[in-house]
Parts: structure tokens; C-alpha cells; sequence
């Protein structure tokens, strides 16, 4: 069999594993946001935290509530890195420099997952399971929850309120995070991921570490974070030690993402809203992943960062995966590609990753720029814009138009910065064009909330500490707070009804126009710095 039927094989395997959960695994999300009972774990919860369960927040204290509790994570994530010196299982690997702890400490709790850093000699295994793969639970679940207060706002009418944060991010943790990673953390462990408390072993005379690899792998690709317990990531044998595992992982990046979009066709009442987004992210998605395989196949020297055991079609369909959604685990080095291939990656996080992106912000980034393309064909008809019933005024297209500009804002600032800086030139392993694609990654993978890297720029100095840990943060907050600021303004309006001069957003016209969208703000802002970096080089 070659390689490319394997790998078409792979893909079909692939979809058929999301179809046959799609609807189980969306409506039981739906019900998991739409119920009004709690069980009795998570009334302790409530109880010991102090929350009422039944209280309803406005969007202002829904925000506030996401900006405390993420402020709180990085101060302990921060402080738990410090202290590791004095934590059991350091094996001696002592605290953790201040610059690099605050990056890694903002990088977890944005569901970035960026690593400056080699996991093996750096984190003990306390700082790995009590820091790092808490905030890769939370901080997926906190993705969720602002999704979901989207949805709330688009299905509410006249009211000022979107839920509670607090349950919201209790129910997305404990209901649908903590039991789909509990069971694939068993089932990696059959595939041969290494689940272990020692330091390492000892493999013909080399010590070789371990970890408990599994349980944190599992939650890595479910909730779309990415950082590996190993420096190799899952490119390791250890991560990911065969084909099986590869597509587990590949599946377990999808799921969430994929079934939120029945969610949302649940939560609205009309589940061909959902099918609508679902086909543009399945187009993108597929779209992408033809150009990277293309491209890795017939290139120079096509097995160059690639693991035999998984060979070209399952890497480029790993790095396809991972760059469109907010994951940015790798099971190769997206360095080694070609111009086009590793252009591909990067242009998949300049789409806004939305395609289907992460667990919560793919589904709350492809709604804001359903909201910006309904405001578009509005201004074509000359008719006043509305999604699902709901007028979309300066106020609402305004929150929208600062969710969408906030990630291209804070990434073209950064890297431009970077680019002039002197010290840069030192950081790279590559010069011209290719020396550029590694700084627009960089900084692309940190406000896009993705966590890959070109891994060919050293990123330990001071500048890129500092300066990567900000567009994390602004990269993730910025957009959230314009989202949660969307969805109070809707949810404060009444429904319109439905009438015959009411653009349908259930068919091919309206999924072309969405499409269209996506590409055409990511063309219209990134052209011109894709032409200097991975363009140039794939035409040299």
C-alpha cells in the first residue's frame, strides 16, 4: 500500500470517528450548558468557592469573572514555578527563571501552551501535573464558557444576563473535559504512552526521561493546548508512539471543536446553523490540508523534521490539525517544511484559527465573523444586517470588528518590533526570507493562542520572554471581552421576525459569503508579510 492511500486512509478513518460522535457528543454538551440541576460535586464546589449557582451575570461581571480567575491562575502558575526547588519530584531541577516562568505561566493560562523552555530539565513532575494540567483544564473550559454566553446572547431576548461564569467553567471541567481525558488517558496508555512518576530509564547505557505522559496528553489535544510533557512534544515515542496514537490524538484535537458547532445549532433551535459553520471550517480545514501534503511530498528533500513512523501524510495532517485549531502540539518540526508547507501552517493561524479552531474560540471567532459577513452583505442589499433575528447595530458590529482586528493588531506590532530589533538577527537559525517566517510564527502561534513554533528562533532572551507573554495575553483577553461585550448586546434585544427580504443563513450562499470572509481578511492583512517570508522562500 503506499503511503498516500495509507494517508487518505487515515484521513477517511479520521471523519468517520467525528461523524459517528458528532451528534451524541454536541447535544450532550447542550444539555451539559442548558441544565438547571447540579450535582452534588459541584455544589461542594460552589459551596467552598462561595459562588450562588443560581445567580445570573450581566456581560461585565461575566467578564470581569474570566479576567480574575485567569489573572489568579498566572499568579499561582507563576509562583508554583518559583518555588520548585522546594516541591517534591523536582529531582533537583530548581526554580524556574522569573522571565521564563511568567511567560510559561501567561502562555498555560491563555491556552497558548508555548514552551521557551525543554520540559525534561526544567519542570518537575509537581509543577507539570499541579500547574500546567490544571490550567489545560480550566483553561479550555474557559474557552467554552465564553462561547456558550455567545450563544446565550444570540438565542435571549430583552434580558441582561449570559449565565454564570463560574458554573459555566465548573460544568465544562468537570462534565466534559475531566471524563473524555480520564478515558483516552487509559486508552493512550494501551497504545504505549508512557505513564510514569520517575525521572527516566535507562535505554543502552542513556538515561531517557519519562513522565506521567499519558493523563497529561490526553487533556494536551482534547483541550486544544499543546504543551508536551517531553521537548520533542508528540513527535516523541513516548507521546506518541505509533500510527494508532497519532490519529487518537489528531481525533481528540477535533472533537470538541467539530461538536460544538451541534451545540450551537442545539442551543438556537435550528441545527443547520450549526451544518453551515461546520461546512466552512470542513472546506478550510480540508483545503489547507491539501496544500501542505501537496507541498511536503514535492519538496526537495520530503522526509527532512519528519518521523519515519508516521512518514508525510499523517505529519501534514498533525500540522494541518494543530495550526487550525489553537492546539500547537506537533509531531514534527514545522521548521524543516517546505516554503509552502510551513506557509501553510502559519496561514491556517492567520485564518484567525477558526477552522475549526480551538475548544470554545473556534466556535466564538467563526460567529463573530458570521456577524461581520451578515454586516457586509447587509450593506450590499442596502437592508439593516441581522443574525438569527437579531439587528446588528454599530454597537454589536463594532465588538465584532475589535475581536476580529485584536489578533492581526497585536501580532504585525510584535513581529515588527521584533524584526528591527538587533538581538533578533542573533535568535534566528535561518537568514532572509525564512529568517522571517520564523518571526511572523513566533509571534502568529502567540496571539493567534496556538503554542507551535518553527522551533528554528531562540526565544530565551529577555525581549522575546517578555514581549511573547504580552501578545498571549492580549491575544486571548482582548478578543474575549469584545465577544462577551457582543453577546450582552444581543441578548438585550428583541428577536425580529423572519421576513422574505431576510438573507437565509442556512444554504451555500451564506457559507460562500463566510468563506469568502475569512479569506479575504486574512488576505487583505497578511499579504503583504507573507509575500516577504514563507512566498518568497517557496518561489526561490
Amino acid at each position: 500500500m503506499s503511503s498516500t492511500v495509507a494517508g487518505l486512509g487515515q484521513v477517511g478513518l479520521l471523519l468517520l470517528s467525528l461523524a459517528l460522535v458528532y451528534r451524541p457528543f454536541g447535544d450532550y454538551m447542550a444539555r451539559v450548558y442548558n441544565s438547571s440541576k447540579h450535582s452534588r460535586v459541584e455544589r461542594v464546589v460552589y459551596r467552598v468557592a462561595r459562588v450562588d449557582p443560581e445567580s445570573q451575570q450581566r456581560w461585565g461581571t461575566y467578564a470581569q469573572a474570566v479576567i480574575g480567575f485567569s489573572f489568579v491562575g498566572v499568579v499561582l502558575l507563576y509562583v508554583l514555578q518559583r518555588v520548585q526547588s522546594v516541591l517534591p519530584f523536582d529531582f533537583g531541577r530548581g526554580a524556574v527563571s522569573p522571565g521564563m516562568a511568567f511567560n510559561t505561566a501567561v502562555s498555560f493560562v491563555t491556552n497558548t501552551n508555548w514552551q521557551s523552555y525543554m520540559p525534561e530539565s526544567v519542570m518537575g513532575h509537581t509543577v507539570q501535573m499541579a500547574g500546567l494540567t490544571v490550567q489545560n483544564f480550566v483553561s479550555g473550559a474557559v474557552g467554552m464558557a465564553v462561547a456558550i454566553a455567545l450563544v446565550r446572547g444570540l438565542t435571549r431576548n430583552q434580558t441582561d444576563r449570559l449565565g454564570n461564569f463560574w458554573v459555566d467553567l465548573v460544568r465544562g471541567t468537570l462534565r466534559i473535559l475531566l471524563p473524555v481525558a480520564s478515558l483516552f488517558a487509559i486508552v493512550l496508555v494501551a497504545t504505549g504512552v508512557v505513564m510514569s512518576l520517575k525521572q527516566g530509564v535507562t535505554v543502552d547505557g542513556q538515561q531517557v526521561a519519562t513522565a506521567p505522559v499519558a493523563s497529561q496528553e490526553a487533556i494536551k489535544e482534547l483541550g486544544t493546548n499543546g504543551g508536551g510533557v517531553l521537548n520533542a512534544n508528540s513527535a516523541h515515542p513516548f507521546e506518541n508512539p505509533n500510527g494508532w496514537s497519532n490519529l487518537i490524538e489528531i481525533f481528540l484535537i477535533l472533537v470538541i471543536p467539530v461538536s460544538l458547532t451541534r451545540t450551537f445549532g442545539t442551543m438556537v433551535g435550528n441545527r443547520k446553523q450549526g451544518y453551515v459553520l461546520l461546512s466552512v471550517m470542513g472546506v478550510l480545514w480540508s483545503a489547507m490540508l491539501s496544500v501542505i501534503w501537496i507541498a511536503e511530498a514535492n519538496g526537495l528533500r520530503p522526509l527532512e523534521g519528519k518521523e519515519m513512523r508516521f512518514g508525510i501524510p499523517s505529519t501534514a495532517l498533525f500540522a494541518n490539525t494543530t495550526t487550525a485549531t489553537s492546539t500547537g502540539a506537533v509531531n514534527g518540526m514545522h521548521d524543516s517544511f517546505t516554503g509552502l508547507g510551513g506557509g501553510g501552517t502559519l496561514l491556517n493561524m492567520l485564518f484567525g484559527e477558526m477552522t475549526p479552531g480551538g475548544v470554545g474560540t473556534g466556535l466564538y471567532s467563526i460567529l463573530v465573523m458570521a456577524i461581520i459577513t451578515m454586516f457586509l452583505a447587509g450593506l450590499m442589499v442596502g437592508r439593516t444586517p441581522e443574525y438569527l433575528g437579531k439587528k446588528l447595530g454599530r454597537r454589536e458590529v463594532t465588538a465584532a470588528a475589535i475581536s476580529i482586528l485584536a489578533m492581526p493588531t497585536v501580532l504585525l506590532i510584535g513581529a515588527g518590533i521584533a524584526a528591527l530589533l538587533p538581538s533578533t538577527q542573533a535568535a534566528l537559525n535561518n537568514p532572509g526570507a525564512h529568517g522571517l517566517s520564523e518571526i511572523l510564527y513566533a509571534y502568529a502561534s502567540a496571539s493567534n493562542n496556538n503554542g507551535s513554533a518553527f522551533a528554528g528562533i531562540t526565544v530565551t532572551n529577555d525581549w522575546f520572554q517578555a514581549s511573547l507573554g504580552v501578545c498571549m495575553a492580549l491575544g486571548r483577553f482582548i478578543p474575549i471581552i469584545a465577544v462577551l461585550c457582543l453577546a450582552g448586546s444581543l441578548a438585550q434585544q428583541r428577536k425580529v421576525p423572519v421576513t422574505a427580504g431576510t438573507l437565509p443563513t442556512t444554504g451555500p450562499l451564506f457559507a460562500s459569503l463566510l468563506t469568502g470572509a475569512i479569506v479575504l481578511v486574512a488576505a487583505l492583512t497578511f499579504v503583504p508579510a507573507l509575500a516577504l517570508g514563507p512566498i518568497a522562500e517557496a518561489l526561490l
